[in-house]
């Protein structure tokens, strides 16, 4: 599992973050650092979770 970014899409929100601090970060510019690309399985329903939050539609997990 790999999370992607559309970095044209995200608009900072930090839902993502709220939800799954370990492996999302917004800096104080609002930009988006993925600090794990690849989360183990066993954190894939926390990550799905954070992914379905974002309200710009910028993540995507890919298998």
């Amino acid at each position: 599992m790999k999370i992607l970014v559309d970095r044209d899409l995200c608009d900072g929100h930090g839902m993502c973050e709220a939800m799954a601090h370990e492996y999302f970060e917004l800096d104080d510019d609002e930009v988006l650092t993925v600090l794990n690309e690849n989360p183990p399985e066993s954190d894939r329903a926390k990550v799905h979770a954070a992914v379905q939050s974002c309200p710009a539609l910028a993540l995507t997990l890919q298998d």
